[in-house]
C-alpha cells in the first residue's frame, strides 16, 4: 500500500497580536518529536527539539542533509545556554551583548547534547534569536530547538512560509508563518572554543563589528583562501543555489558588463534573468529582472538575496548575471553567500 503523504498546515501568527494557542500548538508539537518550519530574523528554521536524538535525526533525512554537518541550537534566555556547553569564558560574555541576535557561538558541548547534534563532535553551536515568534515557541517548548535553515539542502535559504511549503509541503506536519524575514542571511558564527576566536560563517554580524568588542578575533582560513579546508564541516557543502546557472560580476562598470552580457546570452537563446542595484533597473527592462535595492544599503541586498534567487526559478530563466559587491563588511557576507550560489563563478572586472 502507498504511504499517504503527511499534510502540511501553514499557520499564520500576527506579529502585533501574538497567537498563544498557534504557539502552544507548535512547542507541543516539538515536544512531542515533530519537525516544525518557524521564522527567525536571518531565515526559517527546521525546528525540533534538540535535546532528542530521534527528532534530529529526521532533520537530516527531510532536509537530505549530510550527517557530517551540525546543527545549531536556539535558546530563549542565556540560562538555557548553561545547561547546555562546558564552559562559557570571557569573550563569549563580552559577544553576549549581542544577543538576542543573529550571532551563534560555538562552545565545548555537556553531556546533555545528543552526538547527532554535532556530528559527533565534543563542541555545540548555539545562538540566541531576536525573533519573539521563535522565542515564544522555544520558551513554551522549554527545550533548545535545532534548527537549520528550512528547506531541501543545497538550495536557498527560505526567507518567507511560502518557500518553506514549497521544498517541505508533504515532509513536515507544520509551517508557523511569520512573515518575511528581517536580515534574510543566516547568522555568523563564530567557534569560542579556541583562543583566538574565529568566525567560520559571515553574517549580520561583520568581522569589523566584532572586533570592536574582541579585537583579536579573526577569520577562518577558509573565508580568506578558497584553497583551505573550511573549519566548519558544514561550509564546504553546495549552498544557497538557484537551479539556474549563475555568474556574478564585481566592480565598477559591473552594470555595464552585465547588460552585455545578457544581450549576447540572450541572441543566443538562453532566457536570461539579471539581479542589479535599483539605479540600474530601468536599462535592463527587456529582461526577467530583479532588484537589489540602493547600492548603498546592503541590508535591503541581504534581505531579498535569497528570495529573488527562488523568484529566477519560478521565472525559469537559464542563467542568472548579478552584480556583486565589495568584499568587506556586510559585504563580506553577501559575497560568501553569492559565491556559492555560483558555484564559484565570481568575476572581478
Amino acid at each position: 500500500m502507498k504511504e499517504e503523504k503527511m499534510q502540511t498546515e501553514v499557520l499564520k501568527i500576527d506579529r502585533k497580536n501574538i497567537d498563544q494557542e498557534k504557539i502552544i500548538k507548535a512547542a507541543n508539537y516539538l515536544k512531542e518529536g515533530k519537525l516544525v518550519a518557524i521564522p527567525t530574523e536571518t531565515v526559517y528554521g527546521l525546528g525540533a527539539n534538540g535535546l532528542d536524538e530521534k527528532a534530529c535525526v529526521n532533520i537530516f533525512k527531510t532536509k537530505n542533509r549530510p550527517a557530517d554537518n551540525p546543527l545549531i541550537l536556539h535558546i530563549s534566555n542565556i540560562d538555557m545556554l548553561y545547561n547546555l556547553v562546558e564552559n562559557v569564558n570571557d569573550d563569549a560574555k563580552k559577544l553576549m551583548k549581542l544577543w538576542p541576535g543573529p550571532l551563534t557561538m560555538i562552545f565545548k558541548k555537556s553531556d546533555l547534547i545528543p552526538d547527532v547534534v554535532t556530528a559527533k563532535g565534543d563542541t555545540v553551536a548555539v545562538r540566541f534569536p531576536v525573533d519573539e515568534i521563535a522565542r515564544a515557541i522555544i520558551e513554551k517548548a522549554n527545550v533548545p530547538i535545532a534548527a537549520p535553515s528550512a528547506n531541501i539542502s543545497g538550495r536557498p535559504s527560505p526567507t518567507n512560509a511560502y518557500d518553506c511549503y514549497y521544498d517541505l509541503n508533504g515532509k513536515i506536519p507544520l509551517i508557523i508563518d511569520g512573515g518575511s524575514c528581517d536580515i534574510g542571511i543566516e547568522s555568523t558564527v563564530i567557534d569560542m572554543s579556541e583562543n583566538p576566536p574565529t568566525i567560520l560563517r559571515p553574517g549580520y554580524y561583520t568581522l569589523e563589528m566584532i572586533r570592536e568588542i574582541i579585537p583579536e578575533v579573526r577569520l577562518d582560513d577558509a573565508l580568506v583562501d578558497d584553497n583551505k579546508i573550511p573549519k566548519s564541516p558544514g561550509q564546504k557543502y553546495k549552498h544557497y543555489a538557484p537551479k539556474a546557472r549563475m555568474q556574478v560580476y564585481v566592480g565598477k562598470g559591473a552594470a555595464d558588463f552585465i547588460y552585455k552580457k545578457a544581450r549576447a546570452y540572450s541572441n543566443s537563446g538562453l532566457h536570461v534573468g539579471v539581479l542589479v542595484f535599483e539605479e540600474d533597473m530601468e536599462r535592463f527592462k527587456d529582461f526577467d529582472r530583479i532588484s537589489f535595492g540602493d547600492r548603498d544599503d546592503l541590508s535591503q541586498m541581504s534581505h531579498v538575496l535569497f528570495t529573488a534567487l527562488r523568484k529566477m526559478d519560478k521565472m525559469g530563466v537559464d542563467l542568472i548575471l548579478a552584480e556583486g559587491v565589495l568584499d568587506n563588511n556586510l559585504g563580506k557576507s553577501i559575497m560568501n553567500r553569492m559565491k556559492k550560489s555560483a558555484a564559484g563563478n565570481i568575476e572581478y572586472l
